[in-house]
């Protein structure tokens, strides 16, 4: 298995963005996933986001832990920043790089069983502490690198490959982002690209924690007749909550609506998410509704996709600590290290 880099020869009449860049300038290496993989549309969805948001591939950080789902970084934004770290890890390790370096855009990209295992207990903390990061999860329900068992995602009684019935009950993430205090919580899948690709932009500009749980059928193991987890079974039971846009002030959209179709939720960089809702009392912005709302769609066996919650007006780590404004990996020795007068005033006030 190589890890061959894609030809940099292209067509010159590709469409390019604002920065003057093309699709070809945000991937990344050739994926080596099983073909058909849901991981790869997830990759490319990223791409599509990062291409239409002009955002220079340099500007993000992107970080994973271990599983077929934490390669996938490898596979786009070829130039940004990247680090793989160990299993279950790597939201500390993107909490650490986010406070030293607050001019990034964090992306952190982990599996089921990278973040709902042996990473929950990360998962939870960086959630709950209001890390400013975009956090998707590969979902597919097994550990597709060591050959298909059940993930802590698997639906109570799904089928494995080899016909084996899961008799434990799922953690559902979702649920869990809201109820720890995540600001942006949506939920999709990874064939629905019209609904991916505006869910990412969206946690792409905004303040906050913003999770992402995508359903993404692993080909290999979890894509067969009883699975819950199958691109067939999925797209039965797909309830969408909403149809998504972004739309950036410098391209401003017209269009009539009738009175009650559209929420607009404004982003503190001044964008405009807009949502035509299918159903006419569901309120994005209501946290104890929404968990409601997933559980009783839950109840009836409906997976609920979109835009589940958002704060309008949220704050992050660095909000909360009250950093300075210049990233820490820019201060020098006599900002880092004020002296022994300084500590001791800072003792001084915890007496």
């Amino acid at each position: 298995m190589t890890y061959l880099p894609k030809p940099k020869l292209h067509h010159p009449a590709l469409p390019k963005n604002a920065l003057g860049l093309t699709h070809r300038d945000y991937e990344g290496a050739i994926s080596t996933l099983c073909a058909g993989c849901g991981h790869d549309s997830i990759s490319a969805a990223i791409i599509q986001a990062c291409f239409e948001l002009d955002i220079e591939p340099h500007r993000i950080a992107k970080l994973s832990g271990i599983g077929c789902s934490s390669k996938t970084p490898t596979y786009f934004l070829g130039t940004a920043h990247g680090f793989n770290s160990v299993h279950g890890r790597m939201p500390s390790v993107l909490t650490g790089a986010n406070l030293a370096n607050r001019d990034l855009i964090y992306l952190g990209v982990s599996g089921d069983g990278d973040s709902a295992s042996i990473g929950l207990g990360q998962f939870a903390h960086c959630i709950r502490r209001g890390v400013d990061m975009v956090y998707i999860v590969e979902n597919n329900g097994v550990y597709g690198l060591t050959k298909g068992q059940f993930s802590a995602t698997a639906d109570k009684g799904s089928k494995s490959k080899k016909g084996v019935v899961n008799p434990d009950s799922p953690i559902d993430l979702v649920a869990l982002a809201l109820l720890l205090g995540a600001t942006y919580v949506g939920r999709s899948f990874s064939g629905d690209k019209a609904q991916l690709v505006p869910l990412i932009k969206g946690a792409l500009r905004h303040k906050g924690a913003a999770f992402l749980d995508v359903i993404s059928p692993c080909v290999t193991f979890n894509n067969h007749k009883g699975s819950t987890k199958s691109f067939d079974f999925v797209r039965e039971h797909n309830d969408a909550v909403n149809r998504l846009d972004i739309i950036l002030p410098q391209k401003p959209i017209t269009a009539e609506y009738e009175p009650g179709e559209v929420i607009e939720v404004p982003q503190h960089d001044g964008t405009i998410l807009r949502l035509l809702k299918l159903e006419a009392d569901y309120d994005p912005t209501d946290r104890v509704a929404a968990m409601d709302y997933l559980f009783e769609h839950r109840a009836r066996g409906e997976i609920v996709t979109g835009l589940l919650y958002v704060e309008p007006h949220s704050t992050d780590l660095h909000d909360e600590l009250g950093t300075v404004a210049t990233p820490l990996n820019r201060l020098g020795e006599a900002e880092l290290c004020p002296g022994a007068a300084a500590l001791a005033k800072v003792n001084a006030a915890h007496r």
